[in-house]
């Protein structure tokens, strides 16, 4: 099976915690606190291997959690940060959020990274707030969580020529016999049932890169047979060859029946350079019926060849005219991000919320909201007194203090700031 899109969970690692410590050793006067800084946790990061060609290998694995930094300790050592997370995906895999549907990365190039969440920072340790009036501080910082997301990662081919036709075509014989790839050939429908890619080299320098999807039938846009799952594929091709069956019932139609899918599935594929190539002139029947198609086709605008996959007639000639044309056309321009990532690729996370909101949830709970406010929170070590006071005053002077009076808090009430429930004292 071509695995071609797939959902993956990643987490990065969460930010250690800082200590509170104290040194107390011989020969070591006033050693003061040294409690150290908690480790950062590691990103996960997307890099592509250009020696990938499908997404296969996440049919095992979907969860992907970075390690956590480590925490503090004392005499002044700081935790190690987390390694990062590196997941290896093939070039062309397009990267979106599958929750919102947020259009992320296109990663196309070989070696390309984007770190697509980051690690948690890591908590400050007490030697950190040691002052000349507080020489002995019992404040440490929690470190951050680290970020979590669901993706989505869909895979589009990077190939310069696309070969599309109805099934049974000799698609996949044009393939096999101008490249080394070696598809399936039979004389069945859908006996190609995942694209391939293959190399044409007419010269040390004249190659490029073309690949046989599954035949396309009439709906396939709408999601019949096997056409839409591929049709994405054809999007990131420069030049498309339309294989055509001269002994087909219907040529003339099954040539209209596939650029009308191709119009319908839109992404431009329609608007691409399009080669018709009449197959099995080795048949009587094609080659007597060739000179009326080529004229049918011809008329229309398209340039036409007469070939052969089975003895190679004219094939030669086909794909010169293709490299051509290949060199021809631009590279189709890959999708980018709505805001250009940082150097690097690192996603730019996004601002805080500096603004906090009050409300009461029931009678005696009153819950504060607010992404500033909240961190702060969540990095403070609620064990140790110094810490709490510390938040008091964080919160006094961000006025949370004094909204919550004005919104009516009683001695007792409940006051719920993210995930801690803390319980008002009035010192007024």
């Amino acid at each position: 099976m071509f695995y071609d899109e797939v959902e993956i969970y990643v987490k990065s690692g969460d930010g250690g915690n800082g200590a509170v410590a104290f040194r107390r050793e011989k020969f070591v006067p006033y050693g003061g606190p040294s409690g150290g800084d908690g480790g950062k946790g590691g990103d996960v990061v997307l890099v592509v291997n250009p020696h990938l060609n499908t997404l296969y290998a996440f049919t095992n694995q979907r969860e992907f959690i970075a390690p956590n930094g480590e925490h503090g300790r004392n005499k002044d050592q700081f935790g190690a940060g987390g390694a990062n997370l590196v997941i290896q995906v093939p070039s062309g895999t397009v990267i979106t959020n599958a929750e919102t549907g947020e259009f992320l990365v296109d990663l196309t190039q070989p070696g390309q990274e984007f770190v697509v969440v980051r690690g948690g920072k890591g908590g400050r340790g007490n030697k950190r707030f040691a002052t000349s009036t507080n020489q002995a501080p019992e404040i440490a910082e929690n470190g951050d969580p680290g970020e979590a997301r669901r993706l989505k990662l869909e895979l589009k081919l990077l190939a310069d020529v696309g070969l599309v036709g109805k099934p049974n075509a000799g698609k996949s014989t044009l393939l096999a016999v101008t490249t080394a790839a070696k598809p399936k050939i039979a004389p069945y429908p859908f006996t190609t049932l995942q694209p391939q890619l293959g190399v044409v080299a007419l010269g040390r320098d004249e190659t490029f890169v073309m690949t046989d999807l599954p035949g396309l039938i009439e709906g396939a846009s709408e999601g019949k047979g096997l056409g839409l799952e591929f049709l994405r594929h054809i999007e990131r091709t420069r030049v498309l060859i339309h294989v055509l069956d001269a002994t087909a019932p219907d040529p003339l139609g099954d040539f209209a029946t596939i650029n009308a899918e191709m119009v319908s599935f839109g992404h431009g594929l329609a608007d691409k350079p399009q080669l018709v190539a009449i197959n099995k002139l080795d048949m009587p029947e094609g080659r007597e019926r060739f000179p009326a198609l080529k004229a049918a086709i011809g008329a229309q605008g398209y340039e036409v060849f007469g070939i052969s996959g089975l003895t190679r007639e004219a094939v030669r000639s086909l794909m010169g005219r293709t490299y051509q044309l290949v060199q021809e056309t631009p590279i189709p321009e890959t999708q980018s991000a709505p805001t250009p990532p940082a150097p690097g690729g690192i996603i730019t996370p996004p601002p805080v919320e500096e603004d906090f909101s009050i409300a009461q949830a029931a009678a005696g709970i009153w819950v504060v909201s607010g992404g500033k406010v909240e961190r702060a929170v969540l990095r403070t070590n609620l064990n140790y007194f110094d810490g709490l006071l510390r938040l008091h005053a964080y919160l006094e002077h961000q006025g949370v203090i004094k909204a919550l009076r004005d919104a009516g808090v009683q001695e007792g009430d409940i006051v719920r700031i993210g995930e801690y429930e803390l319980e008002w004292r009035d010192e007024e």
